[in-house]
């Protein structure tokens, strides 16, 4: 072969097969790290349990509800991961904090006290502290809880309706998820 006909002969030109591989592995190492530090925040959202209506401005739980918030306490009280509850949050009244006491006793926790008429507040520290943790809320405004949390058009429970608990799963990417159960 002549000269001139070996330098116009070329080798294949394989930089875009290169650069489509690269490409493609980067995108995998990417989605897999996404994949890996995506979580879902468990909201546990409880309306308190039964007080003496009527009698004074900030009643202490009756028997019923005492029993109810042992019942919580039952259900919501292993300490065993996964699925254990991290943190407790408590409006400002008596019943709720009475309603949570079984529980955190149980797990070892202070219950954080916070105010009811501050729902996007109270949302926004719990997603922003404990997130991808398992957090439960007891408050009288649960369905505002949960309305803000989810976007959901909750209705206002009747007064002397007792024992609703809302389990909402925030993923990071996605809606939210509502469990809707009575205990």
């Amino acid at each position: 072969m002549p000269p001139a006909a070996i330098a116009l002969r070329r080798r294949p030109f394989l930089a875009p097969i290169w650069l489509a591989v690269l490409l493609a592995v980067i995108a995998a190492v990417v989605a897999f790290e996404a994949y890996q530090s995506a979580t879902i925040t468990t909201i546990v959202v409880v309306q308190p349990a039964e007080s003496a209506l009527g009698s004074i401005q900030d009643a202490p739980l009756m028997l019923e509800g005492e029993q109810r918030a042992e019942r919580l306490a039952q259900l919501f009280g292993s300490t065993a991961a996964p699925g254990r509850i991290m943190a407790i949050y408590v409006a400002s009244t008596r019943r709720t904090q009475q309603t949570a006491a079984p529980l955190a006793a149980r797990l070892g926790l202070q219950p954080i006290v916070v105010s009811a008429e501050d729902v996007g507040g109270t949302v926004n520290r719990v997603l922003s502290e404990h997130r991808g943790e398992a957090v439960m809320i007891v408050s009288g405004t649960a369905w505002r809880l949960v309305g803000a949390l989810t976007g959901a058009a909750l209705a206002a429970p009747p007064t002397d309706d007792y024992g609703n608990i809302y389990i909402v799963s925030m993923p990071m990417v996605g809606s939210a998820g509502i469990v809707h159960l009575r205990y």
